[in-house]
C-alpha cells in the first residue's frame, strides 16, 4: 500500500512559500488533490472511511474555509489599493 501526501499539504506548502493578494485569489488545488477530496467524499457517503481518512478530509475542509476568507481579505486588499 502507498502512502497517500493528504490533499491539504497543498494548502500548507502554498502559504508557506509565501503570497500575494493576487495569488491567493488565483489559488486552486490541483487535479489531483480535487479527484482525492472527491473520493474521500464518495467513501465517506457510503460509510467507508478509515479514521485516518476521515481526519484528512476534515482537515481539508477547514483548510478550504481559511482559503475562502483569506481570498475574501485578498479582495478586499486589493479593492483598497486600486
Amino acid at each position: 500500500m502507498t502512502a497517500v501526501c493528504p490533499a491539504y499539504f497543498e494548502f500548507i506548502d502554498f502559504i508557506a512559500a509565501g503570497t500575494t493578494p493576487e495569488q491567493i485569489i488565483a489559488f486552486r488545488p490541483s487535479p489531483a488533490a480535487q479527484q482525492r477530496v472527491e473520493e474521500l467524499i464518495a467513501r465517506e457517503k457510503e460509510g467507508n472511511l478509515a479514521p485516518e481518512e476521515q481526519s484528512e478530509l476534515d482537515h481539508f475542509f477547514q483548510l478550504e474555509h481559511i482559503l475562502r476568507v483569506a481570498k475574501a481579505r485578498a479582495e478586499q486588499i486589493l479593492a483598497r489599493a486600486s
